[in-house]
């Protein structure tokens, strides 16, 4: 079989697999990465695009844990972002060692919501979080399709799990310039 597209050496492979009988993490710790020289910027930092990229294979990470993988995309399904809103909260440098968490914050038939957070390992700094939005795609019609029975029974479980987490402070925010109303002139 041809593999098409990127498959990512993070997508969770040291984690094997779904276990049912295994408790749920809350929050999913599936991936670590160290920040490549590649991915420095003119700044000496970790580019912004690359902060995707990390977030991106965290997210490959979580879809390999729940069962999609080569296999299942080859079957004709996949998951594909909608959206993602990133808040940068620190630096990173060559070499520093990241470690990612993920959590479910809901899921219906056919979407998912996600938060993901990018720690300095060493450190416990966040550096960086991610809010995503998921539809599942049936990729030979092209477009939105319910998600098969197993994945419904597998990301329900790791949402009721996530359920006793707070929602974190960064989801759901607008972004635009919010500016003070003018003062009254005094006489």
């Amino acid at each position: 079989m041809k593999q098409h597209g990127i498959v990512t050496p993070y997508e969770g492979r040291q984690h094997g697999g779904w276990d049912p009988e295994a408790p749920i993490p809350a929050p999913l710790a599936l991936h670590r990465t160290t920040v490549s020289p590649a991915w420095v910027d003119y700044n000496g930092h970790l580019s912004e695009s690359c902060f995707l990229l990390v977030f991106g294979d965290n997210s490959d990470a979580f879809f390999r844990w729940i069962g999609v993988d080569e296999a299942y995309r080859a079957a004709g399904h996949s998951l594909y972002t909608a959206e993602t809103h990133l808040h940068h909260r620190g630096e990173a440098s060559e070499g520093d060692p990241l470690r990612l968490t993920l959590q479910i914050l809901d899921v219906d038939d056919k979407r998912l919501h996600l938060f993901h957070a990018m720690h300095h390992e060493d450190s416990g700094a966040l550096l960086a979080t991610a809010e995503q939005m998921l539809l599942h795609v049936d990729t030979a019609a092209g477009r939105v399709a319910p998600f098969p029975g197993s994945l419904v029974q597998r990301l329900a479980a790791t949402r009721a799990a996530h359920a006793r987490l707070p929602v974190p402070e960064a989801v759901g925010h607008v972004m635009g310039i919010h500016r003070k109303p003018p003062r009254p002139h005094e006489n």
